[in-house]
């Protein structure tokens, strides 16, 4: 995972950089490793700061339409304060702390469509420049696998995935966006909902489960979306009973029953008229609200996917997002847009 560019900010024979992480896939709240090394050009120069940004593609809905943008959710500074001689060739280590809220962006080894980046910054003489965007890709925690793979395993398929420009009301969330996995329902909940839809928050003791189902009826039509939100530990992974844990947590959802103190709402999706996201980290849209409590048991993953029992794993390797996922991938880290 190389990004190299000519640093034009700082003119025709100006210092390159090329950034290296030594993480091919990470972990939310996990290290990112990885090295920069500067080529020295044709004169001089003092760098400033060596700065790390972690980039998303987020959506934000606008009434009835919606638009796309590229959100800054993390940074870090890594090196500076040095010169760089003329052709001297420098590499700086670095090992930051990635947000416990970052997106996954893949499941079972498949992309699941959503897309992160890592961008260099060079600060020269008061010039900054930005280097080409890095694939970042993340996989779920322990918990959050187990989760998914319970859906899996009661019947539910994976439909889509995005970054929601927007706050999940009643929460402690800190990025300004959330990640929602759709998911198609298991037979025994079809007739009563048309997807659910998933939203994790992690946080260095557990993660939150926020659960909305579509009522049939209409999409988003008031009065059609139920909401709850659930919580599980980390450190419950290896010996909750994650198929009931989770049958349970859907069943409450789709009966709407308010049990274990559990409070519903309908969902407010975010409207961001006269603002522009993707200029800051405005905090609009709010979204899901309530809570819950719930657990985890241990084995399993590869198994379940190999025997076929993960629908979700089974959706994404079926194609449905795989050449969108392409051409996705393609207009990110090539346009390279704020």
């Amino acid at each position: 995972m190389v990004f190299k560019r000519l640093l034009g900010a700082m003119g025709v024979g100006g210092p390159s950089v090329d950034t290296v992480l030594d993480t091919v896939v990470a972990l939310p709240g996990g290290t990112l490793s990885g090295q920069v090394h500067l080529h020295g050009g044709d004169s001089p120069v003092e760098i400033e700061h060596i700065g790390l940004e972690l980039v998303a593609r987020v959506e934000a809905e606008h009434g009835e339409g919606e638009s796309h943008g590229t959100a800054t959710f993390a940074r870090f500074t890594v090196g500076g304060g040095f010169r760089l001689d003329v052709e001297e060739q420098l590499s700086v280590p670095f090992a930051v702390t990635l947000p416990w809220e970052t997106p996954i962006t893949e499941l079972y080894g498949q992309q699941l469509g959503v897309l992160l980046g890592v961008r260099t910054e060079l600060a020269v003489a008061g010039a900054k420049d930005k280097g080409d965007l890095d694939p970042l890709s993340v996989r779920p925690l322990p918990v959050q696998e187990a989760v998914l793979e319970a859906l899996g395993q009661l019947g539910f398929g994976f439909r889509s995935a995005d970054l929601e420009y927007g706050r999940i009301g009643g929460t402690g969330q800190l990025l300004p966006f959330y990640q929602e996995i759709e998911l198609t329902p298991a037979p025994q909940y079809a007739h009563a909902v048309n997807e659910i839809e998933l939203t994790f928050l992690a946080a260095p003791d557990g993660v939150d489960v926020v659960l909305e189902a579509d009522k049939r009826g209409g999409l988003f039509s008031s009065g059609h979306d139920a909401l709850a939100r659930f919580t599980a530990t980390h450190h419950e992974v290896p010996t909750r009973d994650w198929n009931a844990t989770v049958e349970g947590w859907v069943g409450q959802l789709v009966e709407h029953r308010a049990a274990y103190g559990t409070q519903w709402a309908h969902a407010e999706h975010g409207h961001y008229a006269g603002h522009d996201p993707y200029a800051g980290h405005g905090h609009h849209g709010p979204h899901h609200d309530d809570h819950h409590d719930g657990h985890r048991p241990g084995p399993g993953l590869g198994t379940a996917v190999a025997a076929g029992a993960a629908g979700l794993a089974m959706g994404v390797v079926g194609g449905l997002v795989a050449a969108e996922v392409v051409d996705e991938i393609g207009d990110f880290f090539e346009g390279d847009e704020d």
